[in-house]
């Protein structure tokens, strides 16, 4: 009779308590360990797609030249909205969920510093400051030119009347 996942598990595990000292965390660990290895394994054999859990750190997948997915655990220069999509998420619902800053980019710093540096050598910084104080002059301007109301008008009309 074949062996259960259980049993073969309890037997790996027996077999490195009897050669190192572990404590009972660690062999609950180690039992836990080895029975989702022998499951992943098993689904392999049986043709089935094996999942992965993630247990990446969400702020330890963000590295220099590549992103990790949460969701699916693999590795991309940038998370675009149609990747995030496959998953019924939004980059902003993606962010939430896994505790990133509404600011954060959803990109590999590499690829990051290449347009920062790329924004600053064209000077979009400056050219955002221009545009802002100029648009906050025009609405300065359009606040000091105060027409009467037409409502005021026609309720004096009524008055007299």
């Amino acid at each position: 009779m074949a062996k259960s996942l259980t049993e073969m598990a309890a037997e790996i595990v027996a077999a490195q308590a009897s050669h190192a000292v572990l404590s009972a965390d660690e062999m609950d660990a180690a039992l836990r360990k080895t029975f989702d290895a022998l499951s992943q394994i098993k689904a392999m054999e049986e043709g089935a797609p094996a999942e992965e859990p993630v247990t990446i750190d969400p702020k330890k997948s963000i590295q220099r030249s590549y992103i990790i997915n949460l969701e699916d655990g693999k590795k991309y220069k940038q998370l675009t909205t149609r990747t995030l999509a496959k998953f019924g998420i939004t980059p902003k619902e993606y962010r939430k969920k896994w505790g990133f800053s509404a600011r954060q980019p959803l990109s590999a710093k590499s690829l990051s510093a290449k347009r920062r540096a790329t924004a600053k050598s064209l000077g979009l910084g400056e050219k955002l400051q221009k545009a802002r104080q100029a648009k906050a002059k025009a609405a300065a301007k359009e606040k000091r030119v105060v027409k009467p109301p037409a409502k005021k008008k026609a309720a004096r009309k009524k008055k007299k009347a």
